[in-house]
């Protein structure tokens, strides 16, 4: 199965030779959860599209540091590819941008969450109907960075996922679209790094601080594999 990765963003130039661009953690994440695919890249921000919605199986959209409401020409044209995608039936997976791009496609709000940036482990409760999942938990705990979310979603999303920061955590489109407000491909070195990087000039320190308490604590730990597993199961029904 040939997964294509939407590229809406890369890691930071200080980060990016030690742990890869974000690219690199969908293939590093689904090889750790012994999920094996063939990947094609498209580096959307340089307008480096599909020549089709057939040219793969199934597709991931990355996080960004770019914000929805910038609404540059490629992500015009890239909410465009999304509802191609839906269309196709094709199956596709948003995260962190990619979840708020798709909402913003099919008409949901996405702005700057009043509460602030929501950095460190946060933890989801499972609710509404999350029988896509096999043997699904009551909650997971993933990597989140944001200052922006979803605030209304789409008629045609249903919640699996919300925690009291993030309301609109986990989302899914039909059989063919999931998406997550978090970041399952971040481990927890790159986090710590990153939220450290951030600190005092993206991220307010007494925010990033708390972030990295609940990344330093003893047992920290992500149940990012678990969530690869939810990822890959989604993006291969179509073909199983």
């Amino acid at each position: 199965m040939k997964i294509g990765i939407l590229a809406t963003g890369i890691t930071p130039d200080e980060l990016i030779n030690q742990y890869g661009s974000y690219a690199d953690m969908f293939v590093q994440l689904f090889d750790k959860a012994q999920h094996q695919f063939e990947y094609e890249l498209f580096d959307v921000r340089d307008g480096v599209f599909p020549q089709s919605v057939a040219q793969c199986d199934g597709w991931i959209i990355t996080g960004s540091k770019f914000n929805v409401d910038e609404n540059r020409d490629w992500m015009i044209k890239l909410k465009q590819l999304i509802v191609d995608v839906d269309a196709a039936g094709s199956p596709m997976v948003g995260i962190c941008f990619g979840h708020q791009i798709i909402a913003e496609a099919f008409g949901g709000k996405v702005e700057a969450f009043e509460g602030g940036w929501g950095v460190g482990l946060h933890r989801y409760e499972m609710v509404g109907d999350s029988s896509f999942i096999a043997d699904a938990p009551e909650s997971f705990t993933i990597s989140a960075m944001h200052r922006y979310q979803v605030t209304a979603k789409p008629d045609n999303a249903s919640v699996f996922a919300e925690s009291d920061f993030c309301q609109y955590a986990g989302l899914v489109y039909g059989d063919n679209i999931l998406t997550f407000q978090a970041h399952p491909e971040f481990n927890l070195h790159y986090e710590d790094a990153l939220v450290d990087l951030r600190k005092g000039t993206a991220i307010p320190d007494d925010t990033a601080e708390a972030g990295l308490a609940t990344l330093r604590q003893d047992g920290a730990a992500t149940d990012s594999i678990e969530v690869a597993h939810w990822m890959a199961d989604f993006l291969t029904r179509k073909t199983v």
